[in-house]
């Protein structure tokens, strides 16, 4: 009696939208924003582990990041702070994951959350990979949006923050602070501003 073939694992995610998206071979043409944006808004940074009445999203983390972008490169093209914006939209279906875990898994998550990058930066006009400096410059972003959450919502002390994070310019922080709303509002915020960033590129 010949043997049955192993029932090959489900690697694909049903959206809201209806696509369905290929985690191992994602194409742009699935990806769609209200997508992202309602993922996102309902990722949890730090695992959950923040103050305040609501957890603080990778959607709301993003436009922070954004925004940081901006005032770290004044001059940088819409493009640019569009892939700020999109930084960590991969997390929409892979979730969001805290450093030490990521280093637990090792480079597979790595390399699924570049494919799932690419494909999104093709949907959206960007190039697959983000140049050298750009990410370099993002990352710095990235880095000072977690010392801000770091200090204000997730129980670390300055001085804690400063050896995990490096220590933050005051002035490129200066009016910034740790926004937590309902996931509702972050989704509408996310979408509206990639509109935004969408119509200034052209």
């Amino acid at each position: 009696m010949a043997k049955s073939k192993p029932k090959q694992a489900r690697a694909w995610q049903r959206m809201l939208s209806g696509r369905r998206l290929d985690l191992l071979d994602p194409t742009p043409m699935d990806i769609e924003i209200e997508d992202i944006a309602h993922g996102l808004a309902f990722v949890a940074r730090w695992n959950g582990q923040t103050k305040g009445d609501y957890a603080y999203s990778v959607a709301e983390h993003s436009l922070l990041v954004e925004a940081l972008f901006g005032r770290l490169v004044p001059s940088a093209e819409p493009k640019w702070r569009l892939a700020a914006l999109l930084h960590d939209a991969p997390e929409y279906v892979i979730g969001d994951m805290i450093s030490p875990v990521k280093n637990a898994v090792g480079p597979g998550y790595e390399e699924l959350d570049e494919r799932l990058t690419a494909a999104i930066h093709i949907r959206f006009g960007l190039p697959a990979k983000t140049p050298t400096l750009i990410k370099t410059q993002i990352k710095k972003a990235d880095t000072l949006s977690a010392w801000l959450e770091a200090t204000e919502i997730a129980g670390f002390s300055v001085a804690e923050s400063d050896r995990l994070f490096g220590k933050a310019d005051p002035s490129v922080l200066q009016g910034h602070s740790i926004s937590l709303r309902p996931p509702l509002q972050v989704r509408e915020a996310f979408t509206a501003r990639h509109k935004a960033l969408l119509a200034e590129i052209g």
